[in-house]
């Protein structure tokens, strides 16, 4: 077993496509030995560049995808593309990577794409994701991009796990600033204004930059205020700008120490996870799911309090 997992760990850095992609299933499907595969390749992590783009569908996510891999492509760097569909593996997700791999990159060894979708019950969506992101990480891939269907809060928890965040808007899907989300105006780094040439793109533009004017600033004048980038990806156009952005704002995060106070903060949050995860594990192994269910029922008729039920749970774990 040992000497099976050193041998699928290699393959992976390698940059062998089957070893990755048997990789991340094993992260999906929860299989025991994906821990056991991470732990190998742990060591050989922390160079890739992880860039998270989300937005409400139809912002042309899939298409600023495409053209941003093809972008770095050209520019020699290695690319992965993990595409998160919190809601079915056969939505937005996977007909991006069938999309892309229409336009020419299947072909190419530099590139690697998978769709993931919402997985069981422990650790859920985000967890599965960063793991993947481990896996494309040691083999190689220099830029990672994360991109997500919906702006639920499963999306904006697997984008926080990003070091430059895209967020996607376009003009003329509704109350336009007003409408977003809050917090996906909280994790934005870079706001890409996307489908430009349409009629109202310039409103928008005056709306956010409006909108980011009243943000705090830090008085060192350190703080990274997010740009507006103007694109339409569906021609190309504002890509190589959009590329100078993220470049500008991982150069100016790194000079001011934010960088690694974010992978510090990241990691602490990632361990609590991980625990919260492997004591879930022990306390509703087994017949665990129906003795929640049966807790939950008891608390819900005020049968029994919740803090009594976390005891019992607690006593499951052996703790």
């Amino acid at each position: 077993m040992a000497e099976s997992i050193a041998n699928w760990a290699d393959q992976v850095r390698a940059g062998d496509t089957r070893a990755i992609s048997r990789a991340i299933t094993a992260i999906e499907n929860s299989d025991p030995r994906a821990e056991d595969l991470l732990r190998e390749l742990f060591p050989f992590t922390g160079r890739a560049y992880l860039i998270g783009v989300t937005g409400a569908p139809g912002t042309g996510k899939s298409t600023l995808v495409d053209k941003l891999a093809a972008h770095y492509r050209a520019r020699g760097k290695t690319v992965g593309i993990i595409a998160v569909d919190p809601t079915s593996p056969y939505t937005g997700g996977a007909v991006l990577g069938d999309r892309i791999r229409m336009q020419g990159h299947a072909t190419d060894s530099g590139i690697f794409i998978r769709s993931m979708a919402t997985r069981g019950f422990f650790g859920g969506l985000a967890r599965a994701t960063a793991d993947a992101a481990l896996v494309l990480d040691s083999a190689g891939k220099q830029i990672v991009l994360i991109e997500t269907v919906g702006v639920g809060q499963d999306e904006i928890d697997v984008v926080r796990l990003a070091e430059c965040t895209l967020v996607l808007v376009v003009p003329g899907l509704g109350d336009d600033v007003q409408n977003m989300k809050a917090g996906l105006m909280e994790i934005a780094d870079i706001f890409v204004l996307n489908k430009a040439e349409r009629e109202g793109a310039d409103r928008l533009e005056q709306q956010l930059q409006a909108m980011l004017e009243l943000a705090p600033t830090s008085n060192d004048g350190r703080r990274w205020k997010p740009p507006v980038i103007p694109t339409t990806a569906t021609e190309g156009k504002g890509i190589g700008e959009l590329a100078e952005a993220i470049e500008k704002f991982r150069e100016q995060r790194e000079r001011s120490g934010e960088q690694r106070a974010k992978i510090l903060e990241y990691w602490k949050q990632r361990l609590v996870l991980l625990l919260e995860t492997q004591l879930l594990a022990r306390a509703l192994g087994g017949d665990g799911q129906r003795v929640l269910e049966s807790l939950a029922s008891e608390v819900a008729e005020r049968k029994k309090n919740p803090y009594t039920a976390v005891r019992e749970l607690i006593a499951r774990a052996g703790l």
